[in-house]
């Protein structure tokens, strides 16, 4: 166990994790430069920027699963706040365009 109390394996959940999230990152910045539908000019026949963006979000997805079902988060406490957090949106709080 490290000095933070996180057993190596949690340490490299958590650690995919923050590479998932920076690679929906890097997505979504590459979308609002370019738009959905542009896609590296450099990758002939490679995916638009929503298809790379939906990529990054299944491998977010797949990596909470992981952590999950290791017990490092709690999946029903997710939705739970998952839930709240439209209705904040569906409150209108928050969105300008919507």
């Amino acid at each position: 166990m490290g000095f933070n109390g996180l057993t190596d394996a949690q340490a490299e959940r958590l650690a995919l994790l923050m590479e998932e999230l920076g690679e929906a990152q890097q997505a979504i910045g590459k979308i609002l430069r370019h738009g959905y539908e542009s896609y590296n000019p450099t990758q002939v026949g490679g995916p638009s920027n929503r298809q790379a963006l939906q990529h990054e979000l299944g491998d977010v997805l797949a990596v909470m699963d992981m952590m999950c079902a290791a017990r490092d988060i709690e999946g029903e406490y997710v939705v739970v706040n998952k839930n709240m957090k439209l209705k904040r949106l569906r409150e209108g709080t928050y969105l300008h365009h919507q």
